[in-house]
């Protein structure tokens, strides 16, 4: 077993004693891949204190002997009431953690509804967070391969700055943007890409469309990549022809909270006040209301993932964690501003990874 897989394994059984758990069955893909290497669709890992598990079908079985070679390899067949006892029951557990977040009310039936024979002594035990609070804190293996992610995205902005024209389509822009990024080594794209014009940019969320492009209109930009399952993420937004006032001041807003938050978010603040400095900056300049989501979050296997730089988040940052800095504004009938990097927390205080231009 390789030496990575084996130190995130130690810190795995440390967490389930300390939540006196004998084992855990995981069913979340990232997690599965985090732990064991394997990154087939289907699967289930089942870790105790000496056991290392990979539970999968027929098509993925050659695949796991070649990604997962030190996990004991369980083979699946028929439905969960054939092959989860037998999973399970020689292996003298009593409470088995199960990743509540991930698992279907109608799974769970399924699974306990496996062991309700009287011979077993397995109690399911629902938990929350276990491996995602292992991902948050990144090897730096994991920071190199999101870095290389970073340098994708920094390509490719840098590319549509030169492109990006009055009457090109919002769609137009994303495709450019996908094939561009593809074309430099990315994986498949973690999200979709979101071009956002005119009006359409006060959707934080906005999906690419047919409208065109106007001279003048703001054009919010997000997008990520991904080198062997690590993302990047990455917005910014463009002002094709001449910005008007509106633009020149929403925009000096949203880049001084940035640029606020990235000066002062120290090692050992509260995601909640990470959040804060730069959400009293937009607040002070009367749009307190068009900033509605969180500053940030965690980025690496997920693009959302822990930590979490939100108003009410008491989870601590710390070294090694990896994660967004994007304040935005939105005007509904106008549009928004959006801009984020990708940080990571070393030495107290923190590296900005991405390079955009601004």
């Amino acid at each position: 077993m390789s030496v990575k897989t084996a130190n995130r394994l130690e810190r795995l059984r440390q967490s389930l004693a300390e939540k006196e758990l004998d084992g855990i069955f995981i069913s979340q893909a990232d997690n599965r891949y985090y732990l064991s290497g394997f990154n087939g669709s289907a699967g289930y890992l089942l870790i105790t204190a000496k056991d290392t598990i990979l539970a999968t079908d027929f098509c993925y079985v050659e695949q796991v002997k070649r990604q997962s070679p030190d996990y004991q390899l369980f083979q699946l067949s028929g439905g969960v009431a054939s092959w989860f006892p037998g999973l399970v029951d020689e292996l003298k557990l009593n409470q088995l953690g199960f990743e509540a977040g991930e698992v279907s009310f109608n799974q769970y039936r399924q699974l306990a509804d496996s062991l309700s024979a009287p011979k077993s002594s397995v109690q399911l035990v629902p938990v929350e967070g276990v491996v995602e609070g292992l991902r948050a804190i990144k090897e730096p293996e994991e920071i190199e391969l999101i870095s290389r992610a970073v340098e994708i995205t920094d390509r490719a902005f840098e590319y549509i700055e030169g492109v990006i024209s009055p009457g090109m389509t919002e769609l137009e822009v994303a495709w450019e943007l996908e094939k561009f990024q593809r074309e430099q080594g990315s994986g498949a794209l973690p999200f979709g890409i979101i071009v956002a014009s005119g009006p359409n940019a006060a959707l934080p969320h906005a999906q690419p469309s047919e409208r065109k492009i106007n001279s003048g209109d703001a054009v919010v930009i997000d997008m990520g990549a991904t080198i062997d399952g690590y993302c990047s993420d990455f917005s910014r937004t463009l002002c094709p022809g001449k910005p008007n006032d509106t633009f020149k001041k929403v925009y000096d807003t949203v880049l001084g909270a940035q640029l606020a938050a990235i000066a002062l978010i120290k090692e050992g603040m509260s995601g909640g006040e990470a959040d804060s400095l730069a959400r009293t900056v937009i607040e002070e300049a009367g749009h307190a209301e068009a900033f509605g989501h969180s500053l940030g979050h965690g980025v690496g296997l997920a693009e959302h993932e822990q930590p979490r730089l939100s108003p009410n988040s008491t989870e601590t940052l710390v070294s090694g964690m990896v994660f967004s800095i994007e304040p935005g504004i939105y005007l509904p009938g106008w549009g928004g501003v959006r801009i984020e990097d990708l940080a990571v927390m070393e030495q107290g205080g923190i590296r900005i990874l991405s390079k955009g231009n601004k």
